[in-house]
């Protein structure tokens, strides 16, 4: 029986310091070596989710976590997740389930939010009664002292699992002594006392230049460097948050496959593409420019979290019109839940659930009219696709339309239940619900069969995996993980 160990906590001295990577790493780690790891984030904001076998939503990062893991994602592993529908406005999910949408002062003043944190524990609780260790994850900085006191996902969740704290930060972006110094000293003594290391993430060069940087922290700080993390660029980890995409290609490329995604305001899943980035002789954009969109082979519409303020958006901005003339051209084009949405004749919000807009007109490439509705509808789902009965094919639904068709036209997909799903308008053209639709080798082979490409087909499932192992080597080459064993047994 393997021996049990304290819980594992990743925090960071800001957003986007690589807490989810290392989180997913040391899932991987703890898999490899015999135990029954989970991931936990108390609370996440994305757009960026994923459906439980049981039906219900997380975010997308814990359950990057969960599969490293080896184990089903659940709503455990992130009872609160936040999905933006505006620049001060979330819906609320908990537990799995929309529970409302709050603007952000009512949220983080809400009279019922140690109602909420009771929620967060005891999901934890049950979480860790069938795990061990846990491996949490905390949000943003720890040493945000205006939010500390309604706090429900950094240090009050690490006093209450009794978590081993490491601090991440990012040197890559500069200021790491002073973020490092801070983030620790602006803790309470009890709470500085949970913060067993530090590791540095992000290091460009020969990492024998920072010895001295190493000294000098843990003189400051009274905290071990745990090790220092690389910047790479050649493993590759499904992101959750959406300033990843500034990073990502923009540009067409001459000479290969050009795969536009049309980056919308509200863009939500689009780690639904992320396959296409691995594909030789594939270059996957994303872009707002009308002009770029015309130019590509392939257009992507994808999912939206308000529908209908996004088509508005794409109006205003020309991308409707270079989406409508590149349809007219042949070009091929592919719409993913809210931009399936988008591709019909009319959608509608009379509840206001998305939008304080009623209703719009869609671009009418596909006979179909959708209605947003109050209830979410979140499936794992098994299907075939196309006229490949013989191909079982795996993805998710995520979204709060139902859509019906006005006139007869071929359905995409086939579920094992005998119903249909999505519209095949025309060979150059169709519509799905299905998120992670282009992770099953016979949609990539059937999109991409037209162009010269060696080898269209890939098996991303199997990527994924080595992708996995290939992060969890490096993070043991780079950390000292017999320290970090050391003090998660004690």
């Amino acid at each position: 029986m393997m021996q049990s160990l304290k819980p594992l906590m990743f925090v960071g001295t800001a957003s986007d310091v690589g807490k989810s990577i290392l989180c997913t790493a040391f899932c991987r780690i703890f898999k490899q070596d015999g135990y029954a790891p989970a991931p936990f984030k108390a609370q996440n904001m994305s757009l960026n989710s994923f459906a439980t076998p049981e039906g219900f939503e997380i975010g997308r990062a814990q359950a990057v976590q969960a599969e490293a893991a080896g184990i089903p994602c659940h709503t455990d592993m992130n009872p609160v997740l936040l999905k933006p529908t505006g620049n001060t406005s979330s819906q609320v999910v908990l537990n799995g389930k929309p529970d409302g949408n709050q603007s952000a002062y009512r949220y983080f003043n809400d009279p019922n939010r140690e109602l909420l944190f009771d929620q967060v524990k005891l999901a934890y609780d049950r979480l860790a009664h069938r795990h061990n260790p846990i491996v949490m994850e905390g949000a943003g900085s720890i040493a945000e002292l205006n939010l500390k006191s309604r706090d429900i996902v950094n240090m009050r969740m690490a006093t209450h699992a009794g978590a081993r704290v490491i601090l991440v930060a990012d040197i890559d972006r500069g200021g790491v002594f002073a973020s490092v110094y801070g983030s620790v000293k602006l803790l309470p003594p009890e709470e500085q006392a949970l913060v067993k290391g530090v590791i540095i993430n992000k290091f460009r060069g020969d990492e024998r230049l920072f010895e001295e940087g190493k000294d000098i922290l843990e003189q400051i700080t009274g905290k071990p460097v745990l090790g220092v993390m690389p910047y790479f660029t050649d493993i590759t980890i499904d992101e959750e948050d959406s300033v990843a995409i500034d990073s990502k290609s923009r540009q067409l490329q001459a000479g290969k496959v050009n795969i536009c995604v049309v980056r919308l305001p509200r863009m939500a899943n689009y780690t639904d593409f992320s396959v296409f980035e691995h594909i030789k002789g594939v270059n996957l954009f994303y872009s707002d420019i009308p002009d770029m969109v015309r130019q590509a082979d392939v257009i992507l519409l994808p999912g939206s979290k308000n529908t209908i303020e996004d088509l508005i958006e794409i109006r205003k901005n020309g991308m409707a019109e270079a989406l409508l003339a590149s349809y007219h051209a042949q070009k091929k084009i592919i719409g993913i839940c809210g931009g399936y949405q988008m591709m019909g004749v009319r959608v509608e919000d009379p509840d206001g659930v998305e939008s304080g807009i009623p209703s719009t007109e869609g671009l009418g490439i596909f006979p179909i009219h959708t209605r947003i509705l109050q209830h979410k509808t979140t499936l794992q789902r098994t299907f075939t696709y196309k006229n490949y009965p013989d191909e079982v094919c795996h993805g998710y639904e995520i979204h709060m339309g139902e859509t019906t068709p006005l006139q007869a036209f071929s359905s995409l997909n086939r579920y094992e239940t005998g119903d249909s799903e999505g519209c095949w308008h025309k060979e150059h053209c169709w519509g799905s619900y299905i998120h992670g639709i282009f992770d099953n080798k016979v949609v990539l082979q059937d999109l991409l069969k037209d162009f010269d490409l060696d080898e269209p087909g890939f098996d991303f499932h199997h990527y994924k995996a080595h992708q996995y192992d290939r992060l969890a080597a490096l993070v043991r080459d780079k950390i000292d993980i017999a320290a970090v064993y050391k003090f998660l047994q004690s």
